[in-house]
């Protein structure tokens, strides 16, 4: 016969589960070297281990740019990204031809043909 033990007892035997503190509990894996330099930093700070990480985060999240939401405008990114599209295809343009021809070429690749720009959502749209 199988025995199961009786978990509304409280002489029970089974094993008790003990949280940690109101927090939930969060597993971290990191490599060998940044836990030596945590254990380190813990240690020199007189804190445990899982209270130096939650320090380091804290102050990473300090210092870290914040983080892009969808409220926020891109058009800087769109700027920045078409300066490097520019660039690039500065660089493969042969350093021979003129100016204007040079200009007019890195326009049509970076705004494309005419025929699709009433497609493009990035530009206004032209009224008809």
């Amino acid at each position: 016969m199988i025995e199961v033990p009786d978990f509304g007892n409280k002489d029970s035997t089974a094993p008790m589960h003990r949280r940690t503190g109101p927090d939930p509990v969060s597993a971290v894996k990191m490599p060998e070297g940044l836990t030596a330099a945590v254990d380190a930093w813990a240690e020199a700070h007189h804190l445990s281990r899982s209270a130096a990480i939650c320090r380091l985060v804290e102050l990473g999240l300090k210092i870290a740019p914040p983080a892009l939401t969808s409220a926020q405008p891109v058009a800087s990114d769109a700027t920045r990204i078409e300066a490097l599209a520019v660039h690039e295809i500065e660089l493969l343009l042969d350093p021979a031809l003129p100016t204007d021809e040079r200009e007019r070429r890195i326009r049509r690749l970076t705004e494309g043909p005419p025929e699709f720009s009433h497609d493009r959502i990035d530009l206004p749209k032209q009224a008809t």
